[in-house]
């Protein structure tokens, strides 16, 4: 499971590496264009999607890492099971929190998947919103992950 957690975790900054890099590219691409006098109106909506596929993607990894916004405060003073069981609630707080969103954000995908793009009506908004429940589903794989790792080093007596 380590090892596929790795490579999804690689998958993920690829991607949000690459939307990222599209985000910049276009707002300095809008900003050379503005002092040109040229009006490329579908820069806007182009680096907010990528921003927030950038940012989903990340969001994920986050995760992962265990470096997302939590009160660590008192995961800090515990020590052995107090400690132990304090990990596996904030991971099962984690998944099921990331259920609904995967859930939800399967219904916004189907709701809103055939509205088009203001500025490129070739685009579908279904491929920003696809972004949810990618984000919702690995955060649950990861969550899963950490409570077999913390189960593993529970066993072990490493925890």
């Amino acid at each position: 499971m380590n090892r596929f957690v790795k490579i999804l975790e690689k998958i993920q900054i690829t991607i949000g590496v690459a939307f990222l890099s599209v985000f910049f590219l276009v707002i300095l691409y809008q900003i050379v264009t503005r002092h040109l006098g040229i009006s490329a109106i579908w820069t806007v909506e182009m680096a907010s999607n990528s921003f927030i596929w950038a940012m989903f993607m990340g969001a994920a990894i986050m995760v992962n890492r265990k470096e997302h916004f939590n009160f660590d405060i008192l995961l800090k003073k515990l020590t052995g099971k107090k400690k132990f069981m304090l990990n596996i609630f904030n991971d099962l707080v984690l998944i099921l929190f990331n259920i609904a969103i995967f859930i939800y954000g399967i219904q916004v995908c189907q709701q809103f998947w055939d509205y088009n793009w203001t500025s490129i009506p070739e685009l579908k908004m279904g491929y920003v919103w696809i972004a949810i429940p990618i984000m919702g589903g690995t955060m649950i794989i990861y969550s899963v992950n950490h409570i077999i790792n913390h189960l593993k080093a529970w066993k072990g007596g490493q925890a």
